[in-house]
């Protein structure tokens, strides 16, 4: 039986489901650190077992990113991405102030799924491209105002 609950997601259910669909891994301890600063987390469960998630971020109020929206490849096409937005929307619109700016990062061929929730792809005539970069621990940001 399919159950979903609010702010139940734990680093082991985060780093399982994101292994299944060959998403980025990280530690643990990495996870754990994230999750603490999640505002809201859904997870579907069948029974005991975890087959999908999503959450967000930032600041509860202007701005809000989701992120990791997962769900187990077993289960996919059977509305349970669907479950875990609608969640994650209504959360959002009873925290955010009118206008504020609802982000996220589409993994390749889902961004019709995204705008069937009022998403818009970039570029546009009114927005640029959309931008990413990842943290690489080697590289040295120089500041063109600090004195050499």
């Amino acid at each position: 039986m399919l159950r979903k609950e609010a702010n139940a997601l734990t680093p082991q259910m985060y780093a399982e489901l994101r292994q299944k669909v060959d998403f980025q891994e990280y530690s643990l301890e990495d996870v754990a650190k994230a999750l603490e600063k999640t505002l809201f987390s859904v997870v579907i469960f069948d029974d005991h077992k975890p087959i999908g998630i999503g959450r967000i971020v930032g600041d509860d109020r202007i701005v809000f990113f989701i992120k990791d929206v997962v769900v187990d490849p077993e289960y996919q096409k059977q509305s349970i991405g669907y479950t875990i937005m609608h969640s994650l929307m209504n959360y959002i619109q009873e925290k955010a102030c009118e206008n504020a700016y609802i982000g996220l990062m589409a993994t390749p061929n889902t961004e019709k799924f995204y705008e069937k929730f009022g998403f818009i792809q970039r570029p546009n005539q009114d927005f640029g491209h959309g931008m990413v970069k990842f943290v690489d621990k080697s590289y040295k940001i120089d500041n063109p105002m600090e004195d050499k």
